[in-house]
């Protein structure tokens, strides 16, 4: 009798305080929640008063995640959800974000993150239904969406007015209509993706750089139709610290001089710059000297020369230095490289 006693207390006390400082340390998804509300009563009630357990919602990679969605949006327990995350999960269509809307309007009024990377069948039309829903929403992904266009960008636009990280990657049917009113909206913008935006030009890029001064982070990666008339307006960004241009075709070093105002660079891609030499990369080393990351990869007019300046500016800073491809860069042994960058920790050289 005894012993079921000191049972009921475990279960009662012990194994609510366990699983609470388990959820406390680990990220749990719904379906994961879900299991522990039904082993007791006790960590049912546990679960329900903790919260932040109800404030993330991952859906990720799962099959019928539209209707599950919807499901765990009508539950009271997630009235105050502040993350979604749908990526991959392919059945989501602009029918379930308009359900939501319609059912669930409530629920998503304290969203600050949303994922939609790789939702194929969403359209604009599913874009205003959802971001309607979320005025606090910050964070908002739908990278690898031939769907979305600048109309869907139009609606995030008037309906969430705190966007801070936006990425759009792989949006094909983005123009510079899109991005200038990315530009007009988002004068705090902190991080932007516009990885194969093939539409925009150097009128859509000069708009965005010259009214999102507090970009910290612009990935530029395969999109090779700006020149140097937008390349030289980056320097503007005073706090950017990652810059992605690989495939960049039409930065010269003038452009890259103007870039390396960047002071603050921490990360910076110059994968398939081909136009690119010493001059442009010593410009950069003499000034960012905070990089820790700097990729020349195919970049056949750079030689040893940029890589002792960046050896007298950046030896403390470099960590990761990819010269592959970078024929006039003399081979080196990793005891060679070390002596030259003391701290790198992964290196690419030519064969």
């Amino acid at each position: 009798m005894e012993e079921r006693k000191d049972g009921d207390i475990w279960c009662r006390e012990t194994v609510p305080k366990v699983l609470k400082l388990v959820c406390s340390s680990t990220i749990l998804n719904h379906t994961d929640l879900v299991s522990l509300i039904l082993v007791s009563p006790f960590l049912y009630r546990t679960l329900l008063d903790s919260q932040p357990l109800w404030q993330s919602l991952n859906f990720r990679e799962l099959n019928n995640a539209g209707n599950r969605l919807l499901a765990a949006l009508s539950l009271p327990r997630y009235r105050h959800v502040k993350e979604i995350n749908l990526e991959f999960a392919r059945d989501v269509e602009d029918a379930h974000l308009i359900l939501i809307k319609d059912k669930c309007f409530d629920s998503l009024q304290s969203l600050e993150s949303l994922n939609l990377n790789v939702c194929q069948k969403i359209s604009d039309t599913g874009i205003e239904a959802i971001t309607s829903c979320c005025p606090q929403l910050k964070t908002f992904s739908v990278y690898w969406n031939v769907r979305v266009t600048d109309t869907g960008l139009l609606h995030t636009a008037r309906n969430c007015k705190h966007i801070v990280d936006l990425n759009i990657s792989g949006c094909k049917n983005i123009s510079d209509r899109g991005v200038q009113l990315v530009a007009d909206n988002y004068p705090k913008l902190e991080s932007l993706n516009l990885t194969r935006c093939v539409k925009l030009t150097d009128a859509g890029l000069k708009e965005l750089l010259q009214k999102c001064l507090s970009l910290q982070s612009l990935n530029l990666y395969a999109v090779s139709s700006f020149t140097d008339e937008a390349y030289r307006k980056i320097c503007l960004l005073t706090r950017l610290t990652f810059l992605d241009l690989c495939g960049a075709q039409n930065l010269s070093d003038q452009g890259l001089q103007s870039i390396s105002k960047c002071k603050n660079l921490v990360s910076l891609n110059l994968t398939w710059c081909v136009r690119v030499t010493d001059e442009g990369v010593i410009a950069i080393a003499q000034s960012c000297t905070s990089l820790e990351f700097l990729s020349l990869f195919g970049i056949v007019g750079v030689t040893d020369k940029c890589l002792v300046a960046l050896s007298k500016s950046c030896s403390n800073s470099i960590t990761t230095l990819d010269v592959n491809g970078c024929i006039g860069i003399k081979k080196r042994s990793r005891e060679e490289l070390l002596q030259l960058f003391p701290y790198l920790k992964c290196f690419k050289v030519h064969s």
